[in-house]
């Protein structure tokens, strides 16, 4: 909307509904003196309980089944964790893609070829329900200095999704500005019982609790 007047128009009727609403909304829109509020059709009641039933948070999902985990991997990963990903995922009724630097896949420490769904370019975690960061040290530094591959991150985290990632990937949160205990949400993974964990987890397919803490 470009035109000030029904910008402001806007607010008036946001007053009507919700006052932090409208001035979260008037600040965003640049807009310093606050409008009258709009004539109602009809008075606004403020004596209502909140509804069970309609809260989002109270009634979220309890499986991730038919949901996809995207596991970014770089050459040098343990295979057994990342079989171990699958595995949990498997049993919970979820997908597990596999998101690289390039096409074709990459190498695992012990020298089996990964093949990969997605070229990061083309695969940013917007795509699934919850990201893995499985890499080595050495692709950590790497990808840290990707720019896609620090969006996958940060995007990630601002979308308040599950994040599992192992030690070695902590430069790549780095660079995408997140700390790797920021919160519960971000849970390190190092073998059979944490891969499991981590699914179970993302039963809740978002970490509303990070949300006061993300600036978009």
């Amino acid at each position: 909307v470009e035109t000030p007047v029904i910008r402001e128009r806007m607010i008036s009727h946001l007053l009507n509904i919700d006052e932090t609403l409208a001035t979260t909304v008037a600040d965003k829109l640049g807009i310093n003196t606050m409008p009258t509020p709009a004539d109602a059709a009809v008075p606004t009641r403020d004596d209502l309980e909140p509804s069970p039933a309609l809260s989002i948070i109270n009634n979220g999902p309890d499986s991730f089944k038919g949901r996809k985990i995207g596991v970014l991997v770089s050459d040098g990963i343990d295979s057994g964790l990342l079989q171990a990903v699958r595995d949990a995922a498997q049993a919970e009724g979820a997908k597990v893609e596999i998101v690289a630097r390039r096409v074709g896949g990459v190498e695992a420490g012990n020298g089996s070829w990964i093949e990969a769904n997605h070229m990061i370019d083309g695969g940013p975690s917007v795509l699934f329900d919850a990201v893995v960061l499985l890499v080595s040290e050495e692709g950590a530094e790497m990808l840290s200095r990707d720019a896609a591959a620090r969006d996958f991150v940060s995007d990630a985290f601002a979308h308040l999704k599950f994040i599992g990632f192992v030690a070695g990937a902590g430069p790549l949160l780095a660079s995408a500005g997140v700390a790797a205990d920021a919160d519960e949400g971000l849970i390190e993974l190092t073998g059979g019982e944490s891969a499991r964990s981590f699914v179970e987890a993302c039963r809740k397919l978002r970490l509303w609790a990070r949300e006061s803490a993300v600036k978009l």
